[in-house]
């Protein structure tokens, strides 16, 4: 089973870790190979993993993964031919992000009308909510797109229940074929790995006797960071900071926001950091504060931690921290502040709070996930 992975690019995010994590975990099952098509081919992280990977496999029966870089940038109409001629090599084609979407399904019609071979395709939803469902003109392509994928997996219930709303008509009949063709798999992290990741003694270091508030999550539209900071505000300065990690186009607005809030030497700005683990069990609380998400994977990953998990009440969170973690309202500075003191002043309920989110994310197991994908392909 030949299998190609395709995404925009392989920056630091959710979707592109569930591909590398895909990618080098189906690859080891007997007779599976799995490659990665990128539209952006900028050198990352994520493929400096992907070549480390090989490395520590090479010599054996199990190919290597190949990373194929179609250019720069994420929409050239040319990607069509060049996806067009990639995919007759294999047997399935997943895609991720929405111009791979589309232009895949496009390179589908050239497949059959010039080499015959034509692939079976995958498509993964990763969020509940985009700019594009608002756009009544698109929501014809859309449903002709949508119309070329075999299977759509969805990465959340509610990313499900979203996708079947906006689509409409038959797919919200339970008897309608295109039904069927809908279906959920959470994703999922290393659950293990994180839990018994040794904490980063830099940053123990740094914090001193304070307790450290981390969020992991790109600076963008989706997160809200915003509301961490102005939290600290509410905190005792010689007892709290907050860790942000991540990059993005926002960031330097968050930035600013620190400062104005009078709280800039206690927000630390990590970066792009490829050892997440090794942050978050240095922390003492895991925050993800959102306006929407799918599933985001920072909060799995933060569940995982053996630490007391926040999240903002808003649709892919709530499904996974209600009941084990604590909710708070989007945007309440105040009552996150509140939460935070709460658990560092009464350590019983740290505690059970930490082995609740832990239990939690082993339903979240990488493993899982895996499988899941391995029986849609099959």
């Amino acid at each position: 089973m030949r299998i190609l992975q395709v995404i925009t690019s392989l920056l630091t995010g959710g979707a592109e870790h569930i591909v590398v994590q895909l990618a080098e975990r189906l690859t080891l099952k007997p007779g599976v190979h799995c490659d990665i098509c990128v539209f952006d081919g900028e050198e990352t992280p994520f493929c400096r993993e992907i070549e480390q990977w090989n490395e520590a496999h090479a010599g054996g029966d199990i190919q290597p993964i190949r990373i194929i870089r179609l250019g720069k940038g994420v929409y050239s109409v040319r990607y069509i031919w060049q996806l067009a001629r990639l995919m007759r090599h294999y047997d399935i084609v997943h895609t991720h992000n929405s111009s791979p979407q589309l232009f895949v399904a496009c390179a589908k019609v050239l497949c059959t009308l010039v080499h015959g071979r034509v692939p079976m395709l995958c498509t993964t939803e990763h969020t509940t909510s985009n700019r594009k469902r608002s756009w009544k003109w698109y929501a014809p392509i859309e449903s002709w797109m949508y119309s070329r994928y075999s299977r759509v997996v969805c990465i959340s219930k509610i990313a499900e229940d979203k996708l079947r709303e906006y689509m409409g008509g038959k797919w919200l009949e339970v008897n309608a074929p295109c039904y069927h063709r809908i279906s959920t798999i959470n994703n999922g992290v290393d659950v293990d790995r994180i839990f018994t990741a040794q904490p980063d003694v830099d940053l123990l270091r740094l914090k001193g006797p304070r307790r450290a508030i981390v969020m992991v999550a790109g600076f963008r539209e989706a997160k809200d960071q915003d509301t961490l900071v102005r939290a600290m505000t509410h905190l005792d300065k010689q007892c709290y900071e907050l860790w942000l990690v991540g990059i993005g186009t926002r960031q330097p607005e968050v930035e600013a926001l620190a400062r104005q809030s009078g709280v800039s030497d206690r927000v630390r700005f990590l970066g792009l950091r490829m050892d997440v683990p090794n942050v978050l069990r240095a922390a003492d609380i895991v925050v993800m504060s959102s306006h929407w998400e799918g599933l985001s994977l920072s909060n799995v990953e933060g569940m995982s931690a053996g630490k007391p998990f926040l999240a903002s009440r808003v649709n892919g969170l709530r499904e996974v921290t209600e009941g084990y973690g604590i909710m708070f309202s989007e945007g309440n500075d105040a009552e996150v502040a509140k939460i935070v003191t709460r658990l560092c002043e009464n350590p019983p309920l740290y505690e059970f709070v930490a082995a609740r989110c832990h239990r939690r994310a082993m339903q979240y197991d990488i493993g899982k996930m895996v499988e899941g994908y391995y029986k849609v392909y099959q």
